[in-house]
């Protein structure tokens, strides 16, 4: 039976929007790992999706078999105020059994520790290890992003990548599975001083948009 490559789900990090850095292209990480891997590559993940959006919204699109299915959800469960560990568990320990039975091997990402501004701590810790239980009763693979934090990965949100973060998170994937080779193999990322420079200029910007963003959900809360 002929397999469909890799598909992914989740929320906006697994959609992979924003611009270049260090000369690195703005791309899902779940797509850097496809071309790594020379597979064809389905994106079903969806911005803003939470937990029980991908089990009612995407688990319903699959059209497998799948040689890999990723799963990366729960950022924006763990930076709800209506956080529930129960049914974060129960959504996606549903929507892992449905992608164990149409793919060949299952991949899922744990959350960084230090999430969000405000920090959504300690939920993402519980969240993560929700993440590796399910894992262990599927034997699927587990792409650690504990530590992922500040720049060069992570916006000054603390919740999106950078387009380097998204080559590291393809990075931390693909050594995962024991993939031959890295998807950051497939680029060349810019070290020179002033391509450092530059990255941090415009990351300074961000992190002023960032800071006022974070003075207006003071004011009103969400």
């Amino acid at each position: 039976m002929t397999r469909r490559g890799l598909v992914a789900l989740g929320d906006s990090i697994t959609n992979g929007h924003g611009e270049p850095a260090l000369g690195v292209p703005m791309q899902s990480w779940a797509q850097w790992l496809a071309e790594a891997l020379a597979l064809p590559f389905t994106k079903l993940a969806r911005d803003g999706a939470l937990a029980r959006d991908v089990l009612a919204e995407q688990i319903p699109r699959l059209d497998g078999p799948y040689d890999i299915a990723c799963l990366y959800v729960g950022v924006n469960d763990a930076r709800s105020l209506d956080w529930d560990a129960g049914a974060y568990e129960r959504a996606l320990r549903a929507s892992a059994t449905a992608l164990a039975a149409c793919s060949e091997r299952l991949l899922l990402c744990t959350l960084p520790a230090d999430l969000g501004r405000p920090r959504a701590a300690p939920k993402p810790r519980a969240a993560s290890a929700i993440v590796r239980a399910v894992a262990g009763d599927h034997h699927a693979a587990v792409a650690e992003l504990d530590d992922l934090a500040g720049a060069p990965w992570l916006l000054p949100d603390a919740v999106h990548p950078t387009a380097r973060g998204q080559l590291e998170i393809a990075d931390r994937a693909a050594r995962a599975l024991g993939a031959p080779r890295l998807p950051s193999t497939l680029v060349e990322v810019h070290r020179s001083r002033r391509a450092r420079a530059r990255f941090a200029a415009r990351w300074g910007v961000m992190l002023a948009a960032d800071l006022r963003r974070r003075g207006l959900e003071r004011v009103r809360p969400r």
